[in-house]
């Protein structure tokens, strides 16, 4: 039975009307790349909130700097494990974080990096279910972003309806409270994904898109197909009009929208709802 603590906390990440989540994850800067569209992490999350954002993701480090710091109401999600740019083994996660420190930092819930890969299982699995166990005890939700990884998994087979679906299940089967999974290309094969466990699904935005145009028809597939929401991060921060994106994001997640609707044609000519 999910406590009174956990249903609580839902509340702050998940829209009371419409349901669903639009969740931002800013902690790549640590493992990937630079957070292109991040110099003032404060500023990144005010303008993601603005916009509407219901929650973001940070590492521990990052909470002082960029949660509520100019008034913003949106949810946070501290993050409890990372691998170095330089790793050999990107990844490898590590722990990082205990959700007793992440309780200290006033999270709404934490959330964690688990690759599903041959020869770490037994580490990782052993992880997983003691971040469950203290999720539990706090009374604090857990967002798990669990991929396919390795050599067992074919090249590109990442996105496969059935590799994700397996990963779905596999959080659903651990205890976790929400899912993070890779988008599998189509509305068709996403709902299989859905099918596949009771707890809300949300996608990941995998490699980095230079059109915008994909990504929200990505996120609009993912809504068609019964997701949750969304957990975006590179395609959202490395933009430099991350407010404009994630506006988008929350018309289609929270109020039904439709990619079209921000390119209606004028004068033949394709021109975007957001423009003046």
């Amino acid at each position: 039975m999910t406590s009174i603590g956990k249903k609580i906390r839902m509340e702050r990440i998940f829209d009371r009307i419409s349901k669903n989540t639009i969740i931002v994850p800013m902690i790549h800067g640590i493992s990937v790349e630079k957070n292109e569209g991040i110099v003032d992490m404060s500023e990144a999350v005010d303008k993601v909130a603005r916009r509407g954002a219901n929650a973001v993701v940070l590492h521990k480090g990052d909470v002082p700097a960029g949660h509520r710091g100019r008034g913003k109401d949106v949810g946070l999600i501290v993050h409890m494990s990372s691998s170095a740019k330089f790793s050999d083994d990107p990844d490898c996660k590590v722990i990082v974080c205990s959700v007793k420190e992440a309780v200290s930092l006033g999270a709404d819930a934490v959330s964690i990096h688990i690759d599903l890969e041959n020869g770490k299982e037994r580490k990782v699995l052993a992880e997983f279910t003691e971040i469950v166990d203290q999720s539990n005890e706090y009374g604090m939700p857990l967002l798990a972003m669990v991929y396919p990884r390795g050599s067992n998994v074919e090249r590109g087979k990442e996105y496969d309806a059935e590799n994700v679906g397996h990963c779905a299940r596999v959080a659903d089967e651990l205890g976790v409270d929400i899912v993070n999974v890779n988008y599998t290309g189509s509305p068709e094969t996403f709902r299989h994904v859905v099918a596949a466990c009771k707890i809300p699904v949300v996608i990941a935005d995998g490699p980095r898109m230079g059109n915008e145009k994909e990504i929200l028809e990505m996120v609009e597939g993912a809504m068609m197909a019964g997701a949750a929401g969304l957990s975006i991060g590179r395609n959202v921060i490395q933009r430099d009009d991350l407010a404009t994106i994630v506006g988008k994001m929350s018309q289609i997640v929270h109020k039904g929208a439709h990619v079209e609707d921000f390119y209606p044609e004028k004068d033949g000519k394709t021109r975007s709802f957001w423009e003046e």
